[in-house]
């Protein structure tokens, strides 16, 4: 039987009443969540922000559990003999009876994580984002106590929204120093770049940054970390992960996660976290959370793009452009091929356009799985939770649809985890100021135009901190810590037969057909490198992890 904590509080949960505000100071936030759930309940919610997590047991009898609108704190809960226990990790609950849940692979393999409501184990469930659950009786009831409600200023002064702009910034920066070294993590980009520079004005002192690079063309942005280091005065640090290091962390880095888990940023966002540790850091500050506030991602434009193609009369569309773009002859010339594309992909409604190039789906999960594991699955499931996701946002404009949207999948699913995975295995904190409410609040009242104009991305992010940021930093692509891994895979000999041992191992649990095995690491890994490495990293992981967690995982014994 699991041992049951009676309560469970994380992160850093902040009250607008300040009675319990008081409270939470003098005898803990527990004791604060308990006075605000006898007076409101689950109403209490609208006036608590921040980062948390909150499990408790109230003294009617009933089990509260609740986490952050972003779930940068997370709870995994399990019913089981009549009680609702809870962890913050799903692992934490997957005693000798836990099975893994073929379902939550294809949402692996689909996501390339696994997105609540469902985890790795079977029985094991996640609370969502901006979700409660009330265990009362026997009787579970899971619901959103938040939805994003997006109130756009009308013809709003530019100038008065960048001073608010930017001291709700250093504001959100100030918030998370914790009155150790101050350290960002920068990649570069707008949004580590800018955290970097409030945190120099908020301290008044020389900060330490921190920056991964890749010595693969096309991969790593160094120069551009080493401009806002220079234009902020930092302490700067810089490494370069080789394919030496994810030979050595990859086992241990893949089963530090609760389950499987294959955002192949994990490894270089690791070792960066590391450099800080070993540098006397014991919090770091990321950037995480801008681009998907203020319309930072290139597909909000590519989407754009696609959005005009509703516009256009019917007769064009059914009468002329789907007829001709559409037919066998047209897919053979580079021009009417590349209009076709654009006009298959119009045609499909969001969020399904978004999967369109699904790398599961577009390979065939026919020729992926095995028939063992087809039968234990559907193939729609992932979709469809995209598609409620999508139609529990309030009406709005479509590039807010898509900020809400990428809330859920893009940060709470994937980025943060990320980040939180690999500085916990560092032994580091971190803290994400971009996602301070009052910056979130920010976001929804702010025009549409202001964050996608035209085909410009983030235009008014950009033009608030015009001169406070480096000109080459307003003007840079976005990149990230994207990895080289097909690159190197090809190339290093001991990152292969890591990756070519794990996959075989996999294939041996009648998860993934081993003639795709074969030919994956045989011929299309060297022919698409960055395309089908992608692949062979999430199966590698998937296999790591399994290694760590369910060495003895079979579908067939697992029947």
């Amino acid at each position: 039987m699991i041992d049951q904590n009676p309560s469970l509080t994380l992160g850093a949960p902040r009250f607008a009443d300040a009675r319990l505000s008081r409270l939470a100071a003098e005898a803990g936030s527990i004791a604060a969540w308990r006075e605000a759930l006898a007076l409101q309940g689950a109403l209490a919610l609208g006036g608590i922000t921040g980062d948390f997590a909150v499990g408790l047991h109230e003294t009617n009898g009933r089990v509260f559990l609740a986490v952050d609108r972003f779930a940068v704190r997370t709870l995994c809960y399990r019913v089981q003999d009549g009680q609702l226990r809870f962890a913050a990790r799903a692992d934490e609950l997957a005693d000798q009876t836990a099975t893994i849940d073929p379902q939550a692979i294809f949402d692996y393999l689909y996501f390339h994580a696994i997105p609540s409501p469902r985890t790795i184990f079977e029985g094991v469930l996640r609370l969502p984002p901006g979700h409660y659950a009330l265990f009362e009786n026997g009787q579970l009831t899971v619901a959103p106590y938040w939805t994003p409600a997006f109130d756009e200023q009308r013809q709003p002064s530019f100038n008065a929204l960048k001073d608010e702009f930017r001291q709700l910034l250093r504001d959100a920066v100030t918030a998370q120093l914790d009155g150790t070294k101050p350290a960002c993590f920068l990649s570069g980009g707008t949004d580590s770049s800018t955290v970097s520079g409030m945190a120099t004005l908020a301290t008044g002192q020389t900060i330490s940054t921190y920056s991964i690079g890749f010595d693969a063309q096309g991969y790593d942005e160094m120069e551009f970390a080493r401009l806002t280091a220079k234009h902020f005065k930092t302490d700067h640090h810089e490494y370069y992960v080789t394919p030496a290091d994810l030979v050595q962390s990859i086992p241990a880095v893949a089963a530090h996660f609760d389950q499987p888990f294959g955002n192949s940023s994990a490894l270089p966002s690791y070792y960066c976290a590391k450099m800080a540790r070993e540098d006397g850091v014991s919090k770091v500050l990321a950037g995480d959370g801008g681009d998907e506030l203020f319309g930072g991602n290139t597909r909000y434009a590519k989407q754009r793009v696609f959005g005009w193609y509703d516009h256009a009369p019917a007769w064009l569309q059914k009468g002329l452009l789907e007829p001709v773009l559409g037919n066998r002859a047209a897919s053979t010339m580079a021009l009417t091929r590349k209009a076709g594309s654009y006009v298959e992909q119009a045609r499909v409604p969001m969020p399904d356009r978004l999967q369109m190039y699904n790398l599961i789906m577009r390979l065939d999960p026919g020729e992926v799985l095995t028939p063992a594991m087809l039968a234990r699955i559907d193939t729609t499931l992932p979709l469809q939770l995209q598609r409620d996701v999508w139609q529990a946002t309030p009406d709005c404009s479509a590039i807010n649809h898509q900020l809400a949207f990428d809330w859920r999948f893009t940060l709470a699913e994937s980025d943060l985890p990320k980040v939180l995975g690999a500085t916990s295995h560092a032994g580091l904190a971190v803290g994400f100021p971009m996602l301070d409410d009052r910056l979130l609040a920010f976001s929804l009242k702010l025009p549409a135009e202001y964050k996608l104009k035209g085909l410009q991305l983030r235009w008014f992010f950009k033009e608030a901190l015009r001169d406070f940021l480096p000109a080459e930093t307003i003007r840079k692509k976005k990149q990230g810590f994207g990895l080289p891994f097909g690159v190197w895979a090809n190339t290093t000999p001991t990152l292969k037969t890591l990756a070519t041992e794990s996959l075989h191992s996999l294939a041996t649990r009648g998860v993934v057909r081993a003639d795709f095995i074969d030919s994956l690491l045989n011929h299309r890994l060297a022919e698409h490198p960055g395309y089908f490495g992608e692949m062979v990293w999430i199966l590698m992981m998937l296999e790591q992890w399994l290694q760590g967690h369910a060495p003895g995982f079979n579908i067939a014994s697992d029947l």
